[in-house]
């Protein structure tokens, strides 16, 4: 009887083998977790992944939600995915770590309604197959690095509400249906079309809008457009929020456009629009308005402006407005801020005697204003500078100062009770507790209001936060609401910070529900706030509780029960397992192994924080460079050699491998792979990786064939740089440096600009390389950082030099070399001249090309050729101001080389041509970019005199 329980038992036994073998799902999301690193630690046992894995959720033993936001995933999206056929939810969103492109494979998940990919590192073009996922709903890959044109395809997806690919580098036409291809136009049920931020370029597609569309949100600002707003746009009655703003939108406003009369934010600023200033009458909803810097017939100001009665904010400087304003419009009741600086306003000024208790700025800076009526009310800035009354002998009113813009140091106040001293990493959260909160900025693409000063926006958002938190039963005891801002996109970004109701930190599952609760848009505040979009810091959870490892008797009760027989299965199983298991943690200690390394004594400060940037073995590296072959040695330095390699995706990057001893210390090498980790743009040199293993260090970058700007210039690249192909380059360079001090978080100083430190890709695109000597402006101090004076000789700001005080303006200076450089060919200092003071000891204003044909490359091209080139020294010149206050920032340089090749006759917006072959390029052997020293050595020079600009 005991022989036939002990068969029937391992018979049992063996079945549930078999059937756990047998799930599939569970098989290919152990895959996925081959493939990434940082999983929770609950994944790391072989149990089943439905039964209590982190961030996983099955149904009759099959997942349908993977939710894992903002665990510091890294690693790739791997086809395995498309084998979890019942999906129906997959949020993997702020894991900047998660590289590579989409696999196709993703098609195959035919049940997955929620896409959230939010705030990631992936990258390449968009799979034609995300048009098979026919039961999508949200679709949100934003703020990633996607390329290439938008798939057609999506428009096959009849169920989709939400469709979000802002802030990537998308190019082409928006894709509308023609017969035999799909397009956005089939979207009917989609409510929100969010693009901005990309580069689509050619006419919005009158087909695209049509009356049987349902959009809320049209946000195609920031991108490349061309042509005129169709008049389409006004059969798309359900329009609440327009942006059209930043492209190069052309002609009239269609006159339709007042047929949107539930519109309650719109932007078309930044444009080149003309004619008549549209007619915006009936659009009763209208709250935000922005129709500035057009090109707008000269036009009175208009009748309607009094009429739209829920106007908040009016921006209108520089549309070519005449007349007198009349005083009923500051008499809405809810008006915050009225903007028409820089036009041809004049007569009086009255604000009435009833003006918006809201009002608090009214700038007409630059108009023909001769009278001021000041009501009674004295809180409302005025600004009425560059105005005739202004101009006076002896006027010394306080509206004629320029605006002042304080912004807002709002912060949540504390609820009744007083702050406490908190550990170190801790905070006090409004209720005076101190625990570790979850952080991450909210980002609010159309608010309907302009004052950043007004607490009970802010206490009204946070009371809508904390009763959405309460309902869905999450962890969070309170939130806190910080230093609301404009960024240079016009969203209102305000700082967030959600503390935890029960322990001192967010256990996994906390951060995972309430990232998703943010990245699915399942918190929807009130319309005056907008869309917007939640980026998250990274978490530590150490110390968090709840994560232990789960311990399990069966082996014990099975072996006691089923005998020998059972022992001999279990062993065999524990044996495979254990070899499983070793294998893994062999792997992952290889892989952490550099960091082993990383010692905070020797001058390289702590372990570097990464965030996508892969850390390579030595045996890898030498793998991908066949050894580090002789054939495939690319240059050489004074730090050791440049190796080309190829990965096993077929990547190209070039490898640089210091020798011991190179002039770089630890403490730049890890400055360089934490800064180039997380900045992702098109101007600037991508870090794939590092090695610090071994005894070696090693950057790993995408490979880029043209050398550095030096070269080109020299002549030792083999193909001409023509006026044409500098001023693309400069513009290149320029928006690449314009990234690091405005869109990167927190923004960096680059410290070393130079033409040694601007690649050229196939392209001849310029790329900013070398952040060796990089400075992060952390939160504390975001105007300037004190020092150890480091730079290039001729290159580097007086102003820092001489103060140690580091500021954006500082790598402005350098830019201003630079430009300089660009149209001379001459080092900084040559044979003891300083460019700069051979340039303006040279230059006459009065002559053609401002007299400096002498000191030009003479390869530049022709004189007939050179329109611009005094605008060019203009802003070459202002750049190296003696003082930092005296410079323009680098966006405004941007927008200066943008108008300047505008009137050169050329379109800033195309690219620099096909490939190197376009530009007569000749080769001349072996060298590349990376063979320069300053690329990887450290480069800090000390002067004994001040650098004297002039």
């Amino acid at each position: 009887m005991g022989a036939r329980i002990r068969q029937f038992l391992l018979i049992l036994f063996i079945n549930f083998l078999f059937s756990t073998a047998q799930n599939d799902d569970a098989t290919y999301l152990r895959a996925l977790r081959d493939d990434w690193r940082n999983t929770p630690p609950n994944w790391d046992d072989n149990t089943d992944p439905c039964s209590g894995w982190d961030g996983i959720r099955c149904r009759d033993q099959r997942i349908f939600s993977i939710t894992l936001a903002n665990l510091g995933l890294t690693g790739t999206l791997p086809g395995d995915i498309g084998e979890l056929t019942e999906l129906e939810i997959l949020d993997l969103s702020y894991n900047k770590g998660l590289t590579g492109s989409l696999t196709p494979r993703i098609g195959n998940l035919k049940k997955l309604r929620n896409l959230l990919l939010v705030d990631c590192g992936f990258s390449g073009q968009l799979p034609d197959a995300l048009g098979e996922m026919e039961s999508l709903v949200f679709m949100s890959l934003n703020l990633n690095s996607f390329t290439g044109q938008i798939p057609p395809s999506i428009g096959n997806i009849q169920n989709l509400y939400w469709l979000d690919l802002a802030d990537n580098q998308l190019t082409g036409s928006i894709p509308v249906s023609n017969g035999t291809t799909p397009g956005l136009d089939m979207l009917i049920n989609a409510k929100h079309f969010h693009f901005g931020g990309n580069m689509l370029s050619g006419p919005v597609p009158e087909q695209i809008f049509h009356s049987n569309m349902t959009l809320i949100h049209l946000l195609f600002e920031n991108n490349r457009l061309t042509g005129s707003i169709p008049d389409t746009l006004g059969l798309v009655r359900s329009l609440e929020v327009v942006r059209l703003d930043r492209n190069f939108l052309t002609g009239d406003v269609p006159s339709n456009i007042n047929d949107l009369t539930r519109v309650m934010e719109m932007y078309l600023s930044n444009n080149r629009l003309t004619g008549p200033v549209p007619n915006l009458t009936g659009l009763d909803a209208l709250n935000y308005l922005d129709l500035s810097n057009n090109a707008f017939g000269q036009s009175d100001v208009p009748s309607w402006f009094s009429t739209l009665q829920s106007l908040t904010t009016l921006k209108m400087n520089v549309t070519n407005l005449v007349g007198q304003l009349p005083a009923a419009l500051f008499s809405i009741s809810q008006l915050q801020s009225v903007d028409l600086s820089n036009n041809r306003i004049n007569g009086t000024l009255n604000l009435g005697s009833r003006h918006s208790t809201q009002l608090q700025q009214v700038n007409l800076q630059n108009n023909e204003i001769t009278e001021f009526t000041p009501s009674r009310q004295t809180t409302v800035e005025v600004i009425l500078a560059g105005n005739p009354i202004c101009m006076e002998s002896g006027t010394r009113d306080g509206f004629c100062a320029p605006p002042t813009n304080p912004g807002s140091t709002y912060s949540t106040p504390p609820n009744n009770c007083s702050p406490v001293s908190c550990s170190s990493g801790q905070v006090s959260s409004p209720n005076c507790r101190c625990s570790y909160p979850y952080t991450g900025n909210l980002n609010f693409r159309a608010p309907s209001f302009s004052s950043l000063g007004t607490s009970s926006i802010y206490e009204g958002l946070r009371i809508e936060m904390m009763n959405f938190f309460s309902m869905n039963q999450l962890p969070v005891e309170s939130v806190s609401l910080r230093n609301p801002s404009r960024n240079v996109d016009d969203y209102l970004v305000i700082n967030l910070q959600i503390f935890p109701s029960v322990e001192e930190r967010y256990n996994r599952t906390g951060i995972i529900d309430i990232g998703f609760s943010l990245s699915n848009q399942t918190f929807k505040p009130t319309s005056i706030y907008g869309t917007y979009y939640f980026t998250g810091a990274f978490y530590d959870f150490t110390g968090a509780s709840g994560e232990g490892g789960k311990s399990s008797n069966t082996g014990v009760i099975v072996g006691a029960v089923v005998g020998g027989c059972v022992v001999v299965a279990l062993l065999v199983v524990a044996g495979l397992y254990a070899t499983s298991k070793k294998e893994k943690t062999e792997r992952t200690t290889h892989e952490s192994s550099p960091f082993a390394l990383w010692d905070e004594n020797n001058g390289s400060g702590a372990v570097p924080q990464l965030k996508g940037t892969k850390a390579f073995s030595f045996e890898e590296l030498s793998k991908y460079t066949n050894n580090f072959s002789e054939s495939n040695n690319v240059g050489n330095g004074g730090y050791g050699m440049v190796y080309k390699g190829s990965l096993p995706n077929g990547q190209l990057v070039a490898i640089k491998r210091a020798t011991r001893g190179s002039t770089q210390g630890g403490l730049e090498f890890k400055t360089e792979i934490e800064l180039l980790s997380r900045v992702h743009h098109k101007n600037l040199v991508s870090l794939v990786g590092f090695c610090f293993d071994q005894g070696e260090q090693m950057l790993v970058y995408e490979y880029i064939v043209n050398g550095t700007v030096k070269d080109s210039l020299s002549g030792r690249s083999g193909f001409r740089l023509d006026w044409t192909r500098r001023l693309r380059i400069a513009l290149g360079a320029a928006k690449g440096l314009q990234y690091l001090h405005d869109l990167a978080d927190p923004p960096i100083i680059h410290r070393d600009v130079k033409t040694n430190n601007i690649l050229l890709d196939e392209r001849l695109v310029a790329k900013v390389a070398d952040f060796g000597l990089s400075k992060s402006l952390g939160d504390a101090n975001r105007t300037h950082v004190t020092t150890q004076v480091k730079g290039t000789m001729g290159y580097m700001d007086p102003e820092y030099y001489m103060t140690q005080q580091l500021t954006e303006k500082s790598d402005v200076y350098s830019f201003g070399v630079v430009l300089l450089e660009l149209i001379t060919a001459k080092n900084p200092i040559e044979k003891g001249k300083y460019i700069v003071r051979e340039v303006r000891q040279a230059m006459d204003k009065s002559k053609e090309l401002y007299n400096l044909q002498d000191v030009l490359d003479p390869t530049i091209g022709l004189t007939t050729q050179l329109k611009g080139l005094e605008r060019f020294v203009d802003v070459a010149l202002r750049c190296v101001q003696e003082t930092g206050d005296a410079r323009p920032t680098m966006s405004d340089v941007v927008k200066e080389i943008e108008s300047i090749m505008e009137l050169a006759g050329l379109n800033p917006n195309a690219e620099s041509a096909s490939n190197s072959a376009a530009y007569d390029y000749v080769s001349k052997g072996s060298e590349h970019p990376y063979t320069n020293d300053n690329l990887f050595a450290y480069s800090g020079d000390h002067f004994s005199t001040k650098l004297d600009p002039m």
